[in-house]
């Protein structure tokens, strides 16, 4: 196992930070967050002529063939630059679905023109009953019909495609097919909209069965964590440099020890969670038997790391770290609606002790 990274992947992660500081700062980041959509066509245009919307794609479809760990890297600098708009519902949670599921023509279709960065998707999941779970999918297509509702479905009002997650199949619907409602929600997220869904006899067309889940949500699972630990790392940073320039008593509050300590554990708690990120990304890449777990493994540390680093980054900033020009609140908004999304800490917790039972339970059967 190489847990360094090899000198394309370091080229890709220093390539992409230098994009996003450059046609990401946090001024445009906060100029897209009061647009109702958040959504930007020309830097959507620039990222697509990276190559950033194809990144994991085959190159035939108009990607560029790189691996999970390529993701995570650039996922990870999304993070940090708080990027707004639909890059990850639509490349990551709608392109490695239809990428899972689809068949060849569906792909030549709907994800090629997603790699080319001409068309964008996002996937439905979530129901009333707010859970990540499948069991708790209640909407169910009859005929390729839709009947039923969805809720907090991101960037869906600059979507081309929906997926929407039913009982009996992934279906894919046009976002401006007959009988689709869709209505702004109010999210902690400012520069990731959220929608609902309303569908009353939309035509739908399927693409796969929801047994085919898992590996598109766990590389998905995996992409949220490192943009989470982009989100901290950033988060750090901010903490870091005020922490050196203000000054009490006509020193730098960086001086005194129990400042230190908070950023000390801000340190710990976000390199812990990266080795975390990166071991899931690994295992994900190379089909680990233990991948599963690793993935929720990643994302409950990175979701009860994110809240301790954006609760201490605002104790170190004191009164400032609330106000609305301290842009540390929009990396906390960020971490908390994240840090739900795909199952919290207590969620995978959970799934943990299932996979734990479950390998127990195979174990004794060989026996």
């Amino acid at each position: 196992m190489q847990f360094g990274l090899n000198e394309n992947q370091e080229f890709l992660r220093d390539s992409a930070r230098k994009f996003f500081a450059g046609e990401c700062p946090i001024a445009e980041v906060r100029r897209l967050m009061e647009t109702d959509t958040a959504f930007d066509a020309k830097l959507w245009a620039k990222l697509a002529e990276q190559g950033y919307t194809g990144i994991i794609f085959p190159e035939e479809l108009g990607g560029v063939g790189l691996g999970i760990v390529e993701l995570i890297l650039l996922m990870e600098e999304a993070g940090r630059a708080l990027l707004p708009g639909p890059f990850f519902s639509s490349v990551v949670m709608a392109g490695a679905l239809v990428d899972a599921l689809a068949t060849k023509d569906q792909k030549k279709k709907h994800l090629a023109p997603i790699c080319r960065g001409e068309r964008r998707s996002t996937v439905a999941f979530l129901e009333a009953e707010g859970s990540w779970d499948l069991a708790d999918v209640r909407l169910t297509a009859i005929d390729d019909r839709l009947q039923g509702e969805k809720l907090f479905v991101p960037d869906a009002a600059v979507a081309d495609w929906i997926l929407v997650v039913a009982r009996n199949g992934v279906f894919l619907v046009d976002s401006k097919a007959p009988g689709i409602r869709v209505e702004p929600m109010h999210g902690m997220d400012l520069t990731r909209k959220l929608y609902s869904l309303q569908f009353d006899n939309t035509p739908a067309e399927k693409l796969g069965e929801t047994t085919a889940l898992s590996r598109p949500r766990a590389i998905a699972t995996a992409a949220l964590a490192a943009e989470m630990v982009g989100g901290m790392h950033r988060t750090l940073d901010i903490t870091v440099e005020y922490a050196k320039t203000r000054k009490q008593f006509g020193k730098p509050i960086g001086i005194f020890q129990a400042v230190q300590h908070q950023c000390a554990d801000m340190y710990l708690e976000t390199e812990s969670a990266r080795s975390a990120v990166y071991y899931a990304a690994w295992a994900l890449e190379h089909h680990a038997p233990d991948a599963a777990a690793a993935v929720s493994i990643a994302k409950l540390y990175a979701s009860d790391a994110s809240r301790t680093v954006s609760n201490r980054g605002i104790q170190v900033h004191g009164g400032m770290g609330f106000t609305w020009e301290n842009d540390l609140h929009l990396y906390y908004r960020r971490a908390k609606a994240s840090e739900t999304m795909f199952g919290d800490a207590t969620f995978h917790r959970e799934r943990l002790a299932r996979l734990t039972i479950d390998v127990e339970a195979l174990s004794a059967q060989r026996a």
